[in-house]
């Protein structure tokens, strides 16, 4: 026990303890839920918190039992693939504290709103666009996470022209930006009759989703507000009805739109959302007078600007050129194990930052 209260020094166990306690007791004031939008950030941050507490419990707690497994081994009572396997353990769930310590951004526990668009080449890149798409879905899937399709545009023979999709859970914002930049593919063409090998581009860029405790106003003179019918083959993500809404912010020049839902007043919702998260980007850009921190530098969406490449051809590798953290599994990655490139981009960007 002795040890266990030593390490939860280390872990700061007890001033976390103290902040949840001082939350607890503010939202329990009956006058506080008369304010719905300082109500739902302090229930926000007690949700973090206490998962925050329960992760640094359970470090504590695992690294009381390997300490006692290795006592264990020196007596010869246990075997050493059990104390192994109780290290992996351990080894993961400071893997999972290492990267909250460094997402402690002020908009890193946000949700994210994501955009894939194309580069030039057409299909191939519209292809390789929906690729980047179903990667993404995948990873937002294996983390319990929610992926919300706000506006997906069809190819003209494959892939998509363009898509926003809006991605909710613990620290969305704040992993997904490692995957702002340029990506790059290098494959056989599916659709080249010679079997030729193609390069093909496209842009994610990713911005955090607006909370309803932050106040984003816009004045509805600024806006152009425009409905048109769902374009593009249909299926799961359009449905062919006039409600589509296509919101254009005059004064910035930002245009989003959505055609996934149903209803007009939906559709205008997402769309008013995704150009409020835009917006206070832009804001959050002009304080910090640097555009790498949120979105990142607008490039040409070609040749010398990638953040990573995926070669399927003449070998199988994709490669971080910013970390130079590789791997050779290129069907794992793309079906969504990514957090390699996450975990590796973080670090990398918390030594530059130091």
């Amino acid at each position: 026990m002795k040890n266990i209260t030593k390490l939860g020094g280390i872990f700061d166990l007890e001033s976390k303890t103290s902040d949840l306690k001082v939350l607890k007791e503010q939202i329990s004031d009956p006058t506080m839920w008369e304010n719905n939008s300082k109500s739902t950030s302090i229930m926000r941050q007690i949700s973090f918190l206490e998962k925050d507490i329960s992760l640094r419990q359970n470090l504590v707690q695992k690294a009381e039992d390997v300490e006692v497994l290795f006592e264990f081994l020196n007596e010869n009572q246990v075997e050493e693939d059990e104390v192994e396997k109780e290290l992996n353990v351990f080894s993961s769930l400071i893997k999972d504290f290492e990267l909250k310590l460094i997402l402690n951004g002020e908009n890193d526990m946000n949700d994210a709103i994501i955009t894939i668009h194309p580069g030039a080449g057409g299909t191939e890149s519209q292809d390789w666009a929906e690729m980047l798409y179903r990667m993404y879905s995948m990873w937002a899937e294996s983390k319990g996470f929610k992926f919300n399709v706000i506006d997906f545009q069809n190819g003209d023979e494959a892939g998509l022209k363009d898509c926003t999709v809006e991605i909710s859970g613990d620290y969305a914002y704040g992993l997904l930006q490692a995957e702002i930049g340029i990506h790059r593919l290098v494959r056989i063409s599916p659709f080249d009759s010679n079997s030729r090998r193609h390069t093909s581009f496209a842009s994610v860029t990713v911005s955090p989703a607006v909370n309803d405790d932050i106040d984003i106003d816009i004045n509805q003179k600024d806006l152009r507000i425009d409905t048109f019918r769902s374009s593009g083959a249909g299926g799961q993500h359009v449905n062919k009805t006039d409600s589509a809404i296509r919101i254009t912010h005059i004064p910035s020049g930002i245009v989003t739109q959505c055609q996934t839902q149903r209803s007009q007043h939906k559709n205008k919702e997402q769309a008013l959302k995704v150009l409020k998260s835009k917006l206070f980007q832009l804001e959050v850009e002009k304080q910090l007078q640097n555009k790498k921190e949120l979105e990142g530098e607008k490039k040409d969406i070609g040749w010398g600007n990638q953040i990573r490449s995926y070669v399927f051809h003449p070998y199988n590798m994709i490669k971080d050129h910013r970390t130079k953290h590789e791997v050779g599994n290129i069907k794992s990655v793309m079906d969504g194990n990514i957090d390699e490139f996450i975990y590796s981009y973080l670090l990398d960007k918390m030594e530059k930052n130091k």
